[in-house]
């Protein structure tokens, strides 16, 4: 089946650095709307003006700046804050004495918690303290003493321009661990899929090899002892495996990058379960199937009928040759139901849990597994002295159900 690699990026930076564009242009107006509705009561209006035609022209050139923290440097951080300490500055020059002393705006008035956010959310909590820090000292300037309202506007500043900095840093964080749970999920996933299909195959020839070399003698008996430690290899490799390290993107507002790989779904519409089965019915294999065409999506399909052969394969090697199994296929309106049932001696009680944990995953991987990443379900019964029941549940809308997964 074709693989294509689907890539996801997280980001809470994003929303943040669009309301901080958003923040400054309409900022910007009110500040210079102030100056509008108080321009008689300025002694010095032209350097106002002068002031306001550079603080405008600097907002609407820079908006590619706070797009993203790539484009957010340090050398615009800089002389953004330094525009935004100039007015404030330049607000005991160009209007009156008295006007200032009662508390009267700066000229950048509001704007300049925009430029003290930037900080906050391109270097997290310290850029934001530093920042703000700045802002005060020129505060303090400007109005000559530590008036309440002056205080009161630095102190509120700082601590919104610290939390959002804090934040953004827990964001981060947030994000690159999300991402790492989330290519672990998918490593372990696409190892699960690699354990099954190794099984199938691999390993049940080198168990035969083994069991054959043991019952021959001879030169074959090494050959089946060196296909054993092979086999224990490849067990303890299929069920450990390595997991990816977690990608970040180069662009810090971007957030966390995860690559995973997923499978192409299959052109064409469904297929008959019943002739993906119809291969395993012989001399001691009974298969039950309805009259009418079992529909599934193919590789839904594929999987269910790796799972039967791998019920069967148990059946030969755990009940013996001579076992009889019986196949019933079920065709409910939201569900297929394929039931595999064996005449052998049963399963211990506790042989299941003792096999995972020696690595044999014939069972939990081979056909829980599959039945899991389908959304369904595998329940396995058992009696000693009375065979084995393995009865095997999948939706119909199983392809549609993989798709609504994937988008959320």
């Amino acid at each position: 089946m074709a693989k294509r690699e689907r890539v996801m990026r997280m980001s809470v930076e994003r929303p943040l650095w669009r309301a901080l564009t958003a923040y400054r242009v309409l900022t910007m107006l009110y500040a210079v709307g102030l100056f509008a509705t108080a321009y008689g009561e300025f002694v010095r209006p032209w350097i106002a003006v002068s002031y306001y035609a550079v603080l405008c022209g600097w907002t609407l050139a820079t908006l590619p700046r706070v797009a993203n923290a790539a484009r957010c440097t340090k050398r615009f951080l800089a002389a953004d804050l330094t525009i935004a300490v100039a007015g404030i500055l330049l607000t005991t020059v160009a209007d009156a004495h008295e006007r200032v002393q009662a508390g009267g705006p700066t000229l950048p008035s509001i704007w300049t918690a925009g430029s003290v956010l930037a900080f906050a959310i391109k270097g997290g909590w310290r850029w934001a303290a530093l920042a703000s820090s700045l802002v005060a000292v020129a505060n303090l300037v400007e109005r000559g003493s530590p008036a309440r309202d002056t205080v009161h506007n630095v102190i509120l500043v700082c601590i919104a321009s610290v939390a959002i900095g804090y934040v953004v840093e827990v964001a981060r964080a947030s994000e690159r661990t999300l991402a790492r749970a989330l290519e672990i999920e998918a490593a372990t996933r696409e190892r699960e899929r690699l354990a099954r299909d190794i099984h199938d195959s691999v390993l049940q020839v080198l168990a035969m090899v083994q069991r054959r070399g043991a019952v021959i003698g001879g030169e074959a008996a090494e050959l089946g002892r060196m296909a054993g430690e092979q086999e224990v290899a490849l067990r303890t490799l299929v069920s450990g495996g390595l997991v990816p390290v977690s990608r970040v993107s180069e662009d810090a507002a971007d957030g966390a990058l995860v690559r995973a790989v997923d499978e192409e779904p299959e052109p064409g519409g469904p297929v008959d379960l019943r002739a993906l089965l119809a291969p395993y019915a012989g001399a001691m294999v009974s298969l039950a199937e309805p009259g009418a065409p079992v529909p599934l999506a193919p590789a839904a399909a594929r999987e269910v009928a790796a799972a039967v052969g791998a019920a069967l394969d148990n059946v030969r090697r755990h009940a013996g040759a001579d076992a009889r199994a019986w196949i019933l296929v079920e065709d409910e309106p939201d569900e297929v139901i394929v039931t595999v049932r064996d005449d052998g001696p049963g399963i211990p009680e506790g042989r299941l849990d003792q096999a995972e944990g020696e690595g044999r995953l014939g069972v939990a991987l081979s056909i829980r597994g599959r039945l899991r990443d389908l959304g369904g379900s595998a329940e396995l019964i058992s009696v000693p002295g009375q065979g084995t029941e393995v009865e095997l549940k999948v939706p119909k809308d199983v392809t549609d159900t993989r798709g609504k997964a994937e988008q959320r």
